[in-house]
């Protein structure tokens, strides 16, 4: 009888433990940012297409097809050779909020690591000439309200 008693009790305060439960902080997420790596298709015009994903934890969200470096400066120094039109160098970098840019937006990236290389960012524009270039503005708005409602801060180039 008295185990029956203690399971009632039990029982009776269940919902008020779950409701204090349910009101502690959850563990924070992982980190949302977005990943940008070579792929091995092309556009029509022979630029490659990069991939844009944004990433929660190992779980990826979504994809943007991008552009990074024009199809004929593929192989050229992408770390200490400003103005070449290669690729942005792999490793991470810091994501400006995004910002009006003529008709267009622009979020600016900050490398994480030394180099020449300035001015990049994310844009509208094919070919690529350096930046993250998406060809489709619709995919650049998404790309821009995610790391606006997400509070997206990192980009990271895998190759």
């Amino acid at each position: 009888m008295a185990a029956a008693s203690r399971l009632h009790r039990l029982l009776a305060v269940a919902p008020a433990v779950l409701i204090c439960l349910a009101l502690l902080p959850q563990a924070a997420a992982a980190e949302a940012l977005l990943t940008l790596e070579r792929s091995r298709g092309s556009f029509a015009t022979g630029d490659p297409i990069w991939l844009l994903k944004l990433m929660d934890g190992p779980r990826t969200v979504r994809t943007w097809q991008a552009a990074s470096g024009a199809a004929n400066r593929q192989q050229l120094d992408r770390r200490w050779s400003p103005g070449n039109g290669a690729p942005l160098p792999p490793g991470s970098y810091r994501l400006g909020t995004p910002e009006p840019w003529g008709q267009d937006l622009w979020i600016d990236l900050q490398p994480e690591f030394s180099t020449t290389r300035s001015a990049l960012g994310l844009h509208h524009c094919l070919p690529g000439v350096g930046c993250i270039c998406l060809p489709d503005r619709q995919a650049l708005r998404a790309v821009a309200a995610s790391v606006q409602k997400l509070g997206i801060r990192r980009l990271q180039v895998l190759n």
